[in-house]
């Protein structure tokens, strides 16, 4: 090591006495695809290249296409990384297809490339990790994977502002890789997918290249274009540094460089424990590396303990920058800009749509008028100073300063919103980013949180079964419901089966969860429920079958695949190794092919819904575990899905890849179909049994294509066919702009039949306005409520916060639930949407017509007798004349709120939400009407 570092000073001495004259010279008369000479010159590596169990199947291709090029490079074995320094010396960091990081090795990354560092990336990077890993990856990379493509794509270059470094005819041909999802700002994408809409394939940022295909894999693509665009990305980094910068390393980086991976060994040992990064097939690399690059490792070894989930996004919460830097003048680009001010715009729109409902129906609507009304005056008094002026007087503004009226705080962000692009474009970019924070500070301090603005909606609340076992007893258990029923919840999934265990003695399973003993929380949660009235619904794990991490809490061997499997070993599922627990992942799968497991779990369901008075019951893991066939990792080989998948086609389905198209699409559907047919069968006969059972399943919200590619999960299927009354997409976000861009295609969707949809919120890491900021933005969508993920996460600030805005009113009737009175809600949430029009055409100065007013409210006045008939005696006659006096109400408020539309699109945009959700409230109510 000291030669080596000998030689590095040597080579440098040489660079300084001959200047990068010579350098830049030869780099003009090589081809733009050249690597700079300063490699060929001093013999130093500017790259280093991450190694990981994740991708040593493909090392060879990845280190025969890097000698080919002629790049000397470092290796960094992942499993080595501890902090930033670990990520080396070198200007250019290059992140070949791993799909698993640790929080550890994330926030590592961002400290690395905060100090100069630069980031090439290839294939669905970090995707198998954490939500916060994830979440940080995105930031750095300036996107995300989104999905696999089905088949080979052409890239092409995009058709405006393409990077002149990007623009080369070698780097566009025929690739099989995936969709790039980019970064609303600071993203640009240089390449997209000759497909429908043309997706990203590559994304940039000044920091950072994500190429959306395995890197260094035949099967993705051939060699020439891989070599292309890492030479094109690795010149375009170097050579936008100053000719002085080129050679410098990043500060604190080691200087350390192995360029093979047997240097490294223990890196290979921690690999496989601490990451739960584990070798994978891959038939683009038929050549292995040396075994010391590869052999896996048999048991953990017990020196690396790696963090908790709390602990890695507690960690990550405090590493993650600020979109918005406070002092930054860094410029902001046209895309930003429109991005930022809209998220504004979007918040000043929530903001305003939880006071109005707490206007609307305040005792004394004189007195709320007329603040109004003084709003509207100081919003027209700021509104009118002159541009030039403007720019001045917000730098000096403190928003939401002791004194301010909630009125004059948002008319105040109203004009730095106003504004936002005029400081832009005098580039005063400091003072845009100081400004946009302070609004969105002030904003958060305008919601109406202490009073109560909530309609009725379903208001459900994840219990697991950690706080359910602390709970220790059924008094235990009735504080937690004590706190829920205060707070508003009315729907309650109680973790019932978990990993195998029942939390209550079964005459069917095999095993109650021994950290239970001699009580049963279910019959004890059904009672505290009802007492309170609140719905309990079962919430069972369906084809996850086992929990290392529940091995670990029981004190068991981290292979024990749960007590059901350890006594049915022929149920078990398997990957394309033929391990029962997927590589990277910690829980083993019953086969959904197999009829007894089938036999198995209808029973175990039924003896719940008949046994115990539940209202409904979920189905969680209603999936396959998650895969990626192009990465050669693959699920489903069960004995009993294998037998019938040959019986079908005469293949045994361990024997095709998703080269044989034809055959791997019969696979994937086969699959599918085991899922869909069960989710069938479980419905028909629960409801046979219980026909107002409430049946729902807790589902991933990613594409289509993708979801049935990577776990065979189809739950259009399901809610289209009508087997199950909730759809709970797992929209789990950690700001509001994410989770709308996670909830709002979902919520959108018009595959859903008559199933209503629950949008998940997680609480974990989420600050308390922020949890409340999401709420809003559900209230705000078309949508009949949320739930919340979990209970243990559910603090005294969120406690209060929602005792508040939702909690119970002391009253002789309870409010009704939209799953379980559907014509009930509409008719309550219609009248709450009449006061809201109500309030607002008396204090606006719209000039309408009086006819038209006439014609509106007589239609409405209509429509709410048609719905509260229908609400006090359901029938089908009814329910028809309630549809038909929607419809006609309708078309006179798009009319009416022509005008409206101008000054307050968000507002009038809310309520035509909400109408949309009355809709699909009748449509609901018309499938339990024929119970």
């Amino acid at each position: 090591m000291k030669n080596q570092e000998k030689s590095h000073k040597k080579a440098n001495l040489q660079i300084k006495k001959a200047g990068f004259f010579i350098l830049s010279f030869n780099f003009l008369i090589l081809n733009s695809f050249s690597i700079l000479p300063v490699m060929a010159t001093t013999e130093e590596p500017v790259l280093s290249v991450v190694y990981s169990q994740e991708n040593s199947n493909q090392w060879r291709g990845i280190t025969d296409r890097l000698q080919t090029i002629g790049v000397k490079y470092c290796v960094i074995p992942l499993a080595d990384v501890r902090s930033g320094a670990d990520w080396g010396d070198r200007r250019v960091l290059f992140l070949p297809n791993v799909e698993t990081l640790t929080p550890t090795q994330a926030i590592a990354l961002e400290e690395w490339m905060s100090k100069g560092g630069r980031l090439i990336a290839s294939g669905p990077v970090g995707s198998l990790s954490a939500p916060g890993v994830r979440q940080l990856l995105r930031s750095l990379l300036g996107g995300y994977w989104g999905f696999s493509l089905s088949e080979t794509e052409q890239i092409k270059p995009t058709k405006t502002n393409i990077s002149e470094w990007a623009n080369q005819t070698e780097l566009f041909g025929k690739v099989r890789g995936g969709v790039v999802i980019p970064n609303d700002i600071g993203s640009e994408s240089p390449a997209v997918w000759n497909s429908k809409d043309n997706p990203a394939a590559v994304v940039t940022t000044e920091r950072s290249t994500f190429m959306g295909w395995r890197w260094g894999t035949d099967t993705a693509t051939e060699a020439g274009l891989d070599n292309a665009w890492l030479k094109a990305t690795l010149n375009h980094y170097l050579t936008a540094l100053p000719p002085s910068n080129r050679m410098k390393k990043v500060p604190g980086g080691s200087p350390n460089c192995s360029t093979t991976v047997a240097a490294a060994p223990r890196g290979q040992e921690a690999g496989s424990r601490g990451q739960g990064a584990g070798e994978q097939r891959s038939s683009s690399s038929p050549s292995s590396p040396p075994k010391t690059a590869t052999a896996p490792i048999s048991k953990p070894l017990p020196t690396v303990k790696p963090p908790s989930s709390q602990e890695a996004i507690d960690q990550l919460e405090q590493a993650v920058r600020l979109d918005v830097a406070p002092n930054s003048n860094e410029p902001i680009d046209n895309n930003q800009a429109i991005a930022l001010q809209q998220e504004l715009e979007n918040l000043i729109g929530r903001v305003e749509s939880a006071n109005l409902a707490v206007s609307a129906n305040a005792p004394n609507l004189g007195e709320v008028t007329s603040e109004a009304k003084q709003s509207s005056r100081h919003l027209d008094t700021y509104s009118s100073q002159s541009l030039k002026e403007q720019p001045t007087q917000l730098a000096s503004t403190k928003l939401g300063a002791l004194g301010m009226s909630k009125e004059q705080a948002l008319a105040q962000v109203k004009v730095i919103a106003k504004n936002f692009p005029l400081l832009i474009a005098q580039k005063n970019y400091a003072l845009a980013r100081q400004q946009w924070l302070k609004a969105k500070t002030t904003l958060w301090q305008q919601f109406p949180v202490d009073q109560r603005l909530a309609q009725p909606e379903i208001r459900a609340v994840w219990l697991d079964r950690g706080t359910i076992v602390r709970a220790g007893s059924k008094a235990g258990l009735a504080q937690i419901f004590d706190r829920l029923a205060q707070a508003g919840i009315n729907t309650v999934f109680f973790e019932t089966v978990n990993a195998g265990y029942t939390i209550y003695p079964s005459q069917v399973a095999k095993e109650q969860n021994p950290l239970i003993r001699g009580w049963d929380p279910l019959a004890d949660a059904v009672k505290l429920a009802h007492e309170r009235d609140m719905e309990l619904h079962a919430w069972v794990w369906t084809f996850a079958a086992g929990n290392q991490r529940h091995n670990q809490i029981l004190n068991l061997n981290p292979d024990y695949p749960g007590p059901v499997l350890a006594a049915h070993p022929d149920w078990a599922n398997y990957d394309n190794l033929g391990n029962m627990i997927p590589v990277g992942q910690t829980k083993p799968f019953f086969d959904p092919a197999n009829p007894e497991v089938r036999q198995y779990l209808l029973k175990l369901y039924e003896e719940i819904v008949t046994r115990y008075n539940v209202d409904g019951l979920q189905l969680d893991y209603i999936r396959y575990p998650f895969q990626d066939p192009l990465a050669g990792r693959t699920y489903g080989y069960g004995k009993a899905a294998r037998a019938q998948f040959q019986q079908l086609t005469g293949v045994d389905p361990i024997n095709i890849s998703p080269n044989q198209p034809d055959l791997w699409q019969k696979w994937t559907t086969f699959r599918t179909q085991q899922v869909d047919s069960f989710v069938a069968q479980l419905s028909q006969q629960l409801r046979q049994k219980r026909p107002n059972l409430i049946l729902s399943v807790a589902v991933f919200p990613l594409p289509e294509l993708e979801r049935i590619q990577k776990i065979q999960q189809n739950w259009e299927t399901w809610a289209t066919q009508g087997d199950v009354d909730l759809i709970v997409p797992m929209t789990y976000a950690l700001d509001t702009p994410r989770f709308q861009r996670l909830a709002q295609p979902w919520i959108a969707s018009k595959q859903l039949g008559s199933t209503l949809l629950v949008p998940g919120i997680r609480l974990l890491s989420l600050p308390t306005i922020g949890a409340f900021d999401q709420l809003q933005l559900v209230r705000d969508l078309p949508v009949s409520g949320y739930a919340l993920f979990a209970a243990e996460n559910f603090n005294n600030d969120l406690q209060k916060l929602f005792s508040s805005t939702q909690g119970r009113i002391q009253s002789t009737t309870s409010e009704p639930i939209p799953h379980r009175q559907p014509f009930q809600t509409a008719a309550i949430r219609y009248t709450a949407l009449q006061r809201e029009w109500k309030f607002v055409f008396q204090n606006d100065q719209l000039q309408r017509p009086a006819q038209t007013i006439l014609d509106f409210n007589n239609q409405a006045e209509v429509l709410g007798s048609a719905l509260n008939q229908l609400a006090a005696s359901p029938n089908p006659s009814k329910l028809l004349v309630a549809r038909a006096s929607l419809t006609r109400f309708q078309s006179q408020f798009r009319v009416l709120m022509r005008q409206e539309l101008k000054s307050n699109s968000y507002q009038v945009k809310v309520w035509e939400n909400r109408i949309v959700t009355i809709e699909r409230l009748l449509r609901y109510g018309e499938r339990r009407l024929r119970l």
